[in-house]
């Protein structure tokens, strides 16, 4: 069968009947996962409170499952309990941030182990399962091109994701691995600022060239289109605004 009529028996840009493991319970990874459902696919939700990603999983139509990234007994009992797989999503990270004479080893320990090794970890356990023309995505964040006090970590450890990915993808080929890198997304995640969230959102969204900021919605749309694309791998796909130039 030629590689044409390949493509046309079993379209990699159709999600109708596609399973799909998104890692993350934040508003970031339940828009993807509610993004895979709307498109006709099969949605696993995943987080290390079971409670909690079902809580986010039900309303949208999706399973959930209790997986810990940073731990691999988790991670591979979690992904044999899936079984096959199309496409995995991770937006999994722990943060680690402050000034370089306040940071601890555990802090920045825990942030490596989330965002890195758990990374490793989740295509050593998936690769397996995944189907020939099946993606892995993982997420970096635009503190890797644009650092800032405080973020050392971080910077670190995004950074050190964008360039796993496309190692990856030359081990695990066929499979395609790709990077996801967004920029301020309101996703929830800064509403702990308190009165202040307004005031940083709108900062941020006037020195973006985009002049404005992300939303769940626009990352989703990044990372089913990139999952999709049979001709994309290795790559780091920035979701950010042009913030990284900001």
């Amino acid at each position: 069968m030629s590689t044409t009529a390949q493509h046309t028996q079993r379209d990699a840009h159709d999600l109708r009947g596609r399973r799909v493991l998104v890692v993350g319970t934040g508003g970031i990874g339940r828009e993807i996962a509610a993004a895979v459902v709307r498109s006709g696919g099969e949605a696993i939700l995943a987080g290390r409170d079971a409670e909690r990603a079902g809580a986010a999983a039900e309303p949208i139509g999706a399973r959930s499952l209790a997986l810990d990234v940073t731990d691999e007994d988790s991670v591979a009992d979690g992904l044999h309990r899936v079984g096959p797989l199309d496409h995995l999503v991770s937006t999994a990270g722990a943060a680690a941030k402050g000034p370089l004479a306040d940071l601890t080893v555990q802090d920045v320990e825990r942030a490596v182990r989330a965002k890195l090794v758990g990374a490793l970890l989740l295509a050593k356990h998936a690769a397996p399962l995944l189907a020939e023309d099946g993606s892995l995505t993982f997420f970096s964040g635009v503190v890797a091109w644009r650092p800032s006090a405080g973020m050392a970590t971080m910077a670190m450890t995004n950074g050190g994701l964008a360039h796993l990915g496309p190692a990856l993808a030359i081990e695990l080929a066929p499979r395609r691995v790709n990077v996801v890198s967004p920029g301020i997304v309101d996703s929830g995640a800064w509403d702990g600022m308190g009165a202040e969230r307004d005031a940083f959102l709108a900062r941020t969204a006037a020195a973006n060239p985009a002049r404005r900021v992300g939303t769940p919605d626009d990352v989703a749309r990044a990372v089913l289109a990139v999952a999709t694309n049979p001709y994309i791998t290795g790559s780091v796909v920035h979701v950010d605004g042009g913030g990284r130039y900001a």
